[in-house]
This record gives structure tokens, C-alpha cells and sequence, in this order.
């Protein structure tokens, strides 16, 4: 055996000694030649093939997407593998630390019962000349090694696999933004907002049949391409004031990672204006008409001019502004229509477009019919399970004596989860939990007290109305059983 190892050793020797010869003596088209054809040779003892994807391609200092796509996705998956890692602090991201592979670090991943390699890797370049750039004669790449008879699994559906992951996992770790308009342009801030759907005080089939939508919506890319829709999702949020309309929005944006575009009708000038807007939007991102009612006047039901002839259409006049708003703004109905379900509407995709409203039944039929907003939600008052949603939230409560009380009460009241909430608001550091409760009970039997003297000043106005009316038409009979009626409370 020794013998064998060394006369193998020999072998080898003379053959690095023969090829160092040829790099250095022969002629380059010699060379290639022993190059081209030492390769074909050596794939019959390696049957493995290799990608190198370099983190800088095209233009010199412009970093490869894929590279990126790869780095975060191997950030997540290497983490329980790699003994060596990189950390730094990225702007805009919600983690505190961006992990990823050192360099000349390798690392396994398995794919539909395959397996991979991953391995990252440096070369340095001796340059003589200065660079205003550092590090840029630094060349980092990853190299994915695999075996050659999963040729077609690897270039196709892992490698697309590992591309749309990585851009995933860094559109859910990047700070969500909150954007407004000033005219034709955005500005954002960062958007902080903490609701979620499991602090969110709705009934909960309600809330998860939502939450199945936005996931089904948010998955469904391939779905809208087969049928020829724009991959795009109308949520109308309609209800009285203070029912959550608003923290419903900031939910479903942080459930998604999805950013918000909250557009003010009011300050577009006109409908060039609003597609120029809504082509700078990105994916993945919400875009919020907030009380639409009151925005613009597009609450009628296109009323015919008086000066125009009957044949012409009243969606494509302008919208007329309220008094106190700007009369600079031209913005008409159908170009809202075309960029909420027209053709400028498909420019981009994953989007969600959201109304809100206080009064449902003003807006005009064409706006919210289904193909624009698809899905209605009404939110209403407080009921005993939303109630229960915010004693968990405010006083940490998950039951108590006096939760059958308030479900009485609620059933027979009115009262918005925003009025329940502030009732409950803890006033002491620790809580008084018992003291919160009560202040909610009172404040529901003030309600109902206020509406009973409510409908009895309506039906005493009604009766009076009533035995005006019969008084003018001199029954007398009618008048006398009017009043009697009266006096029993039955009218």
C-alpha cells in the first residue's frame, strides 16, 4: 500500500510539474487547447456542476440582485448550519442585526429531496491603481455546487425557489413606510403603527374570514395571470364613526408587510396627476381613500346636467370640489374609476386598494361595485366578543363577574369599540380592573337612558305631527283618539 501511495504521488507530482511547464512555456493557443480538453476529461471523474453568482455584474459598482436575493435567503437558512457569520445593521430593516456566511464558509440545503451546496468565497485583486471605492477590488460570489442529473430541477424551479424566498424574507424584514401626497409627488415617514388582527376588537369569524382572504390575495400571483386580472384586491370599509375603519388598514398592512399610500383626493390636480401617483406606487402596498364620502363629491348618483344634452356622460365632467376645498382640482369620477379598475390599474401588481366610509349608501353604484371593491366590510358596534377582545388588550381580563352584565348591556346599546375602549382605559398604575368594568357599565346605561329619551322626544314630536295634521283636516274623532294614544305612550 505504501508503495502504491508513493508511486501515485510520483505520478502526481510529475503531472503538476508537466502542467506548470506548458502554463509558463507553451503559446496561449496551446494552452487553451490542453485547457479546453483537460476539462472534458476531468467531468468524467466530477460529476458535479457549479454557478458562481458574483455580487457585482454588469456595472462595475452595481450590486446583483440576485446576489442580494441569495444572501438574505442563505441568512435564514444557513443559521443553523454555519459556524461563521457576518453581522451588520441595515438601514430600513425591523431586524437588529442582518446575519449572513462569512467568507469561505459552506453550508447544505435540500430542495425536493435533493441536496446542495452553498459556499462563499473572496478573491482579491492586486491592482497598482487608486480607487475612490473601497473594497472594491474585493470580489465576493457564492458558489452553488449540485449534482449534474438535477441539472433542469436546480436551474429552474430551485433556483427561482431561492430567488423569490430571498425577496420575501427582505420585503418582511424592511421597515414598512406610510406615504402621503403633496400634490404629484410622495413623501413617507416610517409607519410604527402596532395593530395586528389578534388586538383588532371585531368578531372573530369576521376577522379570520378576512384574514383568510389577505392570505389567499397575497399568494394568488399565478392565479390572476391564468384568469387576466390585474393582481390587484378592492377592500370597501364602511361604518359609523369610531368602529376601527382606520386601525383595520394599519392591521392588514403589518399582517401583509405590505406598505400604505394614503392618497388625498384634494390635493391632485387632475387625472394626468393621479395615474402619475399611482405608477410610482410599489408592490406589495396599500392604497387608502380614507372617508371617500367627504374627499370629493362622488356621492351622487350621475345626475343629469341641465345644460348638457341627455346623451352625455356625467362621469367624465368634473368632479366638483366642496366649497371649502381647492378648485384647482379636476380630478373626474371616471379617471377615479380608471385608476381604481381600469387600465392604468394593472401597472405593477400585489396591491390592495381601500376605501373608507361613514355612509355607504351615498356613494355612487359605479364606485363600488365588485371588480373594484371586491369585498365590503361593514364594522359596526361593539359587541360582546370585540368587548373581550379589548379587556384582554387594556386590563390583561379574560373573564369575569361582570362580563354578563355588559353583554346585556351591549346587546340593548349602541356604543363603538373606540367609546368601549376609552371607558376602559386604565386611570391607576396597577389597574382597577373591577373600577374600568364599572365605569363601562355606567357609561352603557347612559347611552340607553339617552337613547330612551331619544325615541320618546321623536315619538312625541311624531304624535304631535300626527294631531296637527288631523286638526287641519278638522277630525275630530281622529284628533281625540290621536291625543289619547298620546298620553298612553303608544305612539
Amino acid at each position: 500500500m505504501g508503495d502504491l501511495l508513493a508511486q501515485l504521488g510520483s505520478v502526481l507530482a510529475s503531472v503538476m510539474f508537466v502542467w506548470a511547464i506548458i502554463q509558463q512555456y507553451f503559446p496561449y493557443n496551446i494552452r487553451n487547447f490542453f485547457d479546453k480538453y483537460s476539462q472534458r476529461f476531468l467531468t468524467f471523474f466530477y460529476p458535479y456542476i457549479q454557478i458562481t453568482f458574483n455580487e457585482f455584474t454588469g456595472e462595475r459598482f452595481k450590486r446583483s440582485e440576485a446576489y442580494s436575493a441569495i444572501e438574505t435567503y442563505l441568512g435564514t437558512t444557513s443559521s443553523m448550519q454555519a459556524k461563521r457569520f457576518k453581522a451588520d445593521i441595515i438601514k430600513n430593516n425591523t431586524q437588529p442585526l442582518a446575519l449572513s456566511m462569512d467568507d469561505h464558509e459552506e453550508v447544505a440545503d435540500e430542495f425536493n429531496g435533493v441536496k446542495v451546496y452553498w459556499a462563499s468565497g473572496k478573491n482579491i485583486l492586486k491592482s497598482q491603481s487608486f480607487s475612490f471605492y473601497p473594497n472594491t477590488d474585493e470580489k465576493r460570489y457564492y458558489k452553488l455546487t449540485f449534482h449534474k442529473r438535477h441539472r433542469e430541477l436546480i436551474f429552474g424551479p430551485y433556483l427561482n425557489h431561492v430567488l423569490k424566498e430571498g425577496r420575501e424574507i427582505k420585503v418582511k424584514n424592511r421597515l414598512r413606510k406610510l406615504y402621503t401626497n403633496n400634490g404629484s409627488q410622495w413623501s413617507h415617514v416610517v409607519f410604527e403603527h402596532p395593530a395586528s388582527f389578534q388586538t383588532l376588537a371585531m368578531d372573530p369569524v369576521k376577522k379570520q374570514e378576512i384574514v383568510d382572504d389577505l392570505t389567499t390575495f397575497s399568494n394568488a400571483e399565478e392565479f390572476y395571470n391564468r384568469i387576466g386580472r390585474a393582481w390587484k384586491r378592492g377592500y370597501l370599509l364602511y361604518g359609523p364613526p369610531g368602529t376601527g375603519k382606520s386601525t383595520m388598514i394599519a392591521a392588514m398592512a403589518n399582517f401583509l408587510c405590505y406598505d400604505i399610500y394614503d392618497l388625498e383626493l384634494t390635493a391632485v390636480k387632475d387625472n394626468t396627476e393621479l395615474r402619475r401617483l399611482l405608477i410610482e406606487t410599489s408592490s406589495k402596498s396599500i392604497i387608502v381613500i380614507e372617508d371617500i364620502d367627504c374627499s370629493m363629491d362622488l356621492t351622487g348618483q350621475r345626475k343629469k346636467d341641465k345644460e348638457e344634452p341627455e346623451e352625455s356622460d356625467p362621469a367624465k365632467k368634473p368632479v366638483k370640489p366642496p366649497e371649502n376645498e381647492s378648485k384647482a382640482s379636476k380630478v373626474t369620477l371616471s379617471g377615479l374609476l380608471n385608476f381604481v379598475d381600469g387600465l392604468w390599474s394593472a401597472c405593477g401588481g400585489d396591491r390592495l386598494i381601500v376605501f373608507t366610509t361613514n355612509h355607504v349608501e351615498k356613494l355612487d353604484p359605479a364606485l363600488i361595485r365588485r371588480g373594484r371593491m371586491d369585498k365590503h366590510i361593514e364594522l359596526s358596534y361593539c359587541g360582546f366578543e370585540a368587548f373581550r377582545v379589548l379587556a384582554r388588550n387594556y386590563l390583561y381580563l379574560e373573564t369575569h363577574d361582570l362580563f354578563e352584565k355588559i353583554r346585556g348591556l351591549l346587546e340593548e346599546t349602541q356604543m363603538t369599540p373606540a367609546d368601549v375602549a376609552e371607558n376602559l382605559m386604565p386611570k391607576t398604575s396597577p389597574a382597577d380592573v373591577e373600577g374600568c368594568l364599572r365605569s363601562l357599565i355606567e357609561a352603557l346605561e347612559n347611552t340607553k337612558e339617552e337613547k330612551r329619551i331619544e325615541e320618546e322626544e321623536k315619538r312625541k314630536k311624531e304624535s304631535a305631527a300626527a294631531v296637527t295634521a288631523a286638526a287641519e283636516e278638522k277630525d275630530e274623532i281622529k284628533v281625540a283618539k290621536l291625543v289619547e294614544n298620546g298620553s298612553n305612550g303608544s305612539i
